[in-house]
């Protein structure tokens, strides 16, 4: 008699704790906040690996909005330690939601190509005519410029682009 319930309770059972993991798997595919001092996304050390040249670390000032009605962001600002003498500026912004920085981030684009599309674990993103990477991972939208690039241009965009990766990978 036993054996009759078993189906059912095995049924039961998935029902039950199937719409649970479907909401579960999804958190995992929101970006989140980055924290409240957004330079420590960045560490010098990473610059340092991925550059291959000592950073110090960053200096953080207020980043402006792009027009009246948008948020402020924060810039963090890499000074070389040695070798070339180079600046990396991370400049992020949180956005009051997705679609707010989807449609910022489009509007924005316009301003800074030709633009060439660059994949990765982001919404969006492109690497600008400067070799800069910009990128929109959920409601947040963030920038990185190295300046000088040096003499290898594609390298530094390789590189660019994994700075980018590490940060949205923390979103």
């Amino acid at each position: 008699m036993s054996h009759l319930r078993m189906p059912k309770l095995r049924a039961f059972s998935i029902a039950t704790f199937l719409p649970f993991a479907v909401f579960c798997s999804n958190l995992g595919l929101q970006a989140k906040d980055p924290p409240s001092d957004a330079c420590v996304m960045l560490p010098a050390a990473r610059l340092a690996k991925v550059l291959e040249q000592p950073f110090g670390p960053p200096a953080k000032t207020t980043a402006p909005a792009a027009s009246y009605d948008l948020v402020t962001g924060t810039d963090c600002t890499y000074q070389a330690g040695k070798g070339l003498a180079r600046q990396l500026l991370f400049r992020i912004y949180v956005d009051p939601s997705t679609d707010v920085a989807k449609n910022t981030f489009t509007e924005l684009s316009a301003f800074y190509g030709p633009n060439k599309a660059v994949a990765g674990n982001w919404d969006i993103a492109y690497m600008d005519a400067h070799h800069a990477i910009h990128v929109q991972k959920g409601k947040v939208r963030y920038y990185l410029n190295l300046n000088p690039v040096g003499t290898d241009a594609a390298k530094a965009e390789t590189q660019l682009t994994a700075l980018a990766a590490w940060v949205a990978g923390q979103l």
